[in-house]
């Protein structure tokens, strides 16, 4: 869809009306000439990037795909010449910090950025997002000379970065993992084994790629404590930091894959490349989470990307299709059929993409924003209950988002009918390319293990009330808001069954361990459409103010907000009824046949 549109206004209603962003940033110090018309200015500039150079590259991209020869990989016709326009515009740095060649905007300003890309070419936007990562791991475990040889070149994009987890025999559970790194007499490593399904793993973007791989050293401990981290750069940097000779570390396949066809996913062979400790041995895996956790944060980004792509592309379509008459009479009456668009199950559809996609963005640019905290010179215990806020709510944001942006997908796939199986017009490209967003980066089920037995359970709810404790504020404040009172109602009644539920499921695990895992997808779904609930909320409670505005010139949009809102607790938090049924069924149904007797 070349003519996307970046939802500018709607991004500026979360960041400046819901969220108050830009005082946020500069309370937490450091950030002090962030202002509205600055964050305007940006938002402005990066959305004409992405619709002029993007947007008209991701059809082409899904049709030409990546191509893979002798180990090299040549991205599809337009896709480099992209790049270093992104580079050269400074766009790759404007978070980074200055020391390395950063802009020194706060970490959520890339997530803005990163959501327009994605939601333009999802494909593209790969290749430098997972730099993203690798950055964040160098500069949370690396050395200064490890900082020193890789920030500069990954600030300014002019290097990549990807994460090397998964191999053939095993993909989540990574304490099966056989990468091995041998000590060479000068302090690296050669490390020998097999990665797959490694995004932008190879390409002709950049002249190195750096590597951020899990390997066991010799006489590791089993299992997941057994394994470290290292780097393990394409081409081994000079002392200049310029690009030398080629590591041992091959391409030896791209996979042919349902979607996503213009990012390759590869095959890798480390074959003795050497490589550079990160962090302390064998507590690998732990450092390895600074990464995941911002892949985490960037695959529920992906969700929100294909739910806006789909909405948009719907909308447009049926506003000019001409199908059927409206039952309620006619609407058109100069044409012979009435628009699509008319239609009460076209309408569901799309309220729900709508919805769904707003709300997500409002959720996104929240947990955006506790990064920050995360990251700036707030005070330890800001920076703490921000921490907790993400451990909770960034399972939820990855499945849940993923798995309503599928579902948006697919909404717009159907409002095309037809047309929509074919290729002409992307929709099923969006829903191809947003299928894989609910498996790498943990898939929903392992989402759901993580937010409910890790997470709830794990710390004793505390994780839990401490979110619970914030919307029972914003309930409090809103308590006497005639207008909003149906909502918070709802809203603390959801609240209260969350608890509640939560305690019941914890007791039945005392005495049966499968109780965890039986329950948690409907879990993880239960609570994430409570979330958006309370983002809707918030949302609706800010459009009720600016209509109170005499001087409020915008009320169309605002209205729109309202009803959007009044929908949403309407058509899908009514959902939490079937889940929790669900969830009280327990684990007995699920578990009664036998394994050895499944059969076909």
């Amino acid at each position: 869809m070349a003519n996307l549109k970046i939802p500018l206004r709607d991004m500026r209603f979360s960041l400046h009306e819901v969220l108050d962003y830009t005082r946020a940033c500069r309370e937490i110090g450091g950030f002090e000439e962030l202002s509205d018309d600055l964050l305007d200015a940006i938002l402005d500039e990066a959305a004409k990037f992405v619709e002029q150079e993007l947007a008209p590259l991701n059809q082409s991209g899904d049709q030409a795909g990546c191509q893979w020869q002798d180990g090299t990989v040549t991205t599809p016709e337009g896709f480099k010449d992209a790049y270093d326009k992104y580079v050269e515009s400074g766009w790759a740095s404007l978070s980074a910090d200055p020391e390395y060649g950063g802009q020194g905007l706060p970490p959520s300003m890339s997530t803005l950025l990163s959501e327009m890309s994605g939601t333009a070419n999802w494909a593209w936007a790969m290749y430098p997002g997972l730099s993203h990562g690798a950055h964040a791991t160098i500069t949370a475990h690396g050395s200064d000379e490890q900082k020193n040889t890789y920030l500069g070149k990954l600030t300014s994009g002019e290097w990549t970065g990807t994460m090397c987890l998964t191999e053939p025999h095993c993909g989540t559970d990574l304490g099966l993992l056989r990468t091995r790194a041998e000590p060479n007499d000068d302090g690296s490593y050669a490390i020998h084994g097999t990665k797959i399904f490694i995004s932008a793993g190879e390409h002709d973007l950049t002249d190195n790629i750096v590597h951020i791989v899990l390997a066991r050293l010799p006489d590791a401990p089993a299992g997941t404590r057994g394994i470290s981290l290292f780097i393990v750069p394409k081409m081994l940097p000079q002392e200049d930091t310029r690009a030398g000779e080629r590591n041992g570390v091959h391409c030896g396949s791209i996979e042919h894959k349902m979607g996503i066809h213009g990012n390759a996913t590869c095959v890798l062979n480390f074959d003795g490349a050497r490589g550079f400790l990160i962090g302390p041995p064998n507590r690998g895996l732990n450092c390895m989470f600074t990464f995941m956790n911002a892949a985490r944060l960037g695959t529920a980004l992906q969700g929100l990307a294909h739910a806006e792509f789909g909405f948009q592309a719907s909308l447009s379509y049926a506003r000019e299709r001409l199908q059927m008459r409206s039952s309620s009479g006619r609407k058109n009456p100069d044409k012979p059929a009435d628009p699509i668009i008319v239609h009460p199950d076209v309408r569901r559809m799309l309220m729900t993409q709508k919805a769904f996609a707003e709300g997500g963005r409002m959720f996104i640019h929240s947990l955006a924003m506790d990064v920050d905290i995360t990251e700036s010179n707030a005070s330890d215990e800001r920076k703490g209950k921000a921490d907790q806020r993400l451990a909770l709510l960034t399972p939820i944001a990855k499945a849940f988002l993923t798995e309503t942006g599928f579902e948006s997908a697919n909404h717009g796939l159907q409002i095309f009918g037809g047309h929509g199986f074919i290729r002409e017009w992307g929709v099923e490209q969006n829903v191809r390319d947003c299928r894989i967003s609910m498996l790498y980066e943990g898939t929903t089920g392992i989402q759901a293990l993580d937010l409910l037995g890790r997470k709830v359970v794990g710390s004793q709810g505390g994780l839990l009330r401490q979110f619970l404790s914030e919307v029972e504020a914003f309930c409090n404040a809103n308590n006497n808001n005639r207008k909003l009172a149906n909502m918070v109602a709802s809203l603390d009644t959801h609240c209260d069954e969350w608890q509640r539920i939560t305690t019941q499921i914890t007791m039945r695990a005392m005495s049966d361990a499968d109780e965890i895992g039986a329950a948690s997808v409907d879990y993880l779904m239960y609570s994430g459409y409570i979330v958006l609930a309370y983002m809707w909320t918030r949302a609706a409670a800010t459009a009720l103010a600016a209509l109170d505005d005499e001087n409020c010139t915008e009320h169309d949009f605002y209205n729109t907000k309202l009803a959007t809102a009044e929908f949403y607790f309407d058509k899908l938090l009514p959902r939490t009824r079937a889940l929790v049924a669900t969830m009280e069924s327990g684990a007995d149904s699920l578990m009664a046949i036998d394994a050895a007797h499944f059969s076909f």
